[in-house]
């Protein structure tokens, strides 16, 4: 069941799910989503007030959900365009020749492609390239970092995510999304010690972002600067 409440000027959709519980339990999921579980027969108007007295927590939630939510906008892959790498911005070059190519050069990143419609595909493939080389390389300190916690990833990998920049499975795999490479090294370094933290404390408590603060005193301005420059 589907319902909402206004808190000033925004309004919090969430979702109803009645079961056999004795209290009301508000979840905001990593896609922003928000859950309410509530015993059955509860009055809907105590649910409301439950609702709005937590609203500024729900919208704190979803605030620090964003940040993991990739913003960039459709691109047309043409030459002139502004594409990132590693936080430095590049101008796209394509040209038309039978050697495909991608390679960055100075202030460019050259593509040859056999067809217009093959530059795309040719320079997401170098994305996945280079994010599976880097990523490893600035996760393995970080992960050394926290074997003092008994704890250790079973693997890293890549996943296009059109709503993540990362998430931890029960499992212990970290999957990371290769548009992350667009980003600087800071904010990729936020990105898995968010997740490794998560390997210790798999929910978003008080005790979990303990964790995070001594692991990564700066996170905070990290994952600013993530929502800025990925736009």
């Amino acid at each position: 069941m589907s319902s909402s409440i206004q808190f000033g000027s925004k309004t919090i959709d969430f979702q109803l799910v009645y079961s056999k519980r004795k209290t009301l339990g508000i979840t905001v999921t990593p896609d922003m989503e928000v859950i309410v579980k509530v015993p059955e027969h509860a009055p809907m108007e105590k649910v409301m007030q439950k609702v709005r007295k937590r609203a500024p927590w729900i919208l704190k939630q979803q605030s620090f959900f964003l940040s993991f939510h990739p913003k960039t906008p459709p691109r047309r892959y043409i030459s002139g365009e502004s594409h990132l790498y590693m936080g430095r911005q590049y101008q796209l070059s394509v040209k038309i020749g039978n050697k495909e190519t991608v390679k960055y050069r100075g202030a460019f990143i050259e593509v040859t492609a056999r067809r217009k419609d093959r530059v795309e595909g040719l320079l997401r493939t170098w994305y996945k390239m280079h994010a599976s080389a880097r990523f490893m390389e600035i996760a393995q300190p970080l992960i050394g970092k926290f074997e003092k916690y008994g704890v250790s990833p079973s693997g890293l990998y890549l996943q296009e995510m059109p709503k993540r920049w990362g998430s931890c499975t029960p499992k212990g795999k970290i999957i990371l999304n290769p548009d992350l490479i667009k980003a600087p090294k800071p904010c990729i370094e936020y990105v898995i010690v968010h997740e490794l933290c998560h390997l210790v404390h798999h929910d978003h408590t008080q005790k979990f972002f303990d964790l995070q603060n001594k692991e990564m005193p700066d996170w905070a301005k990290r994952k600013e600067r993530l929502e800025k420059i990925m736009v």
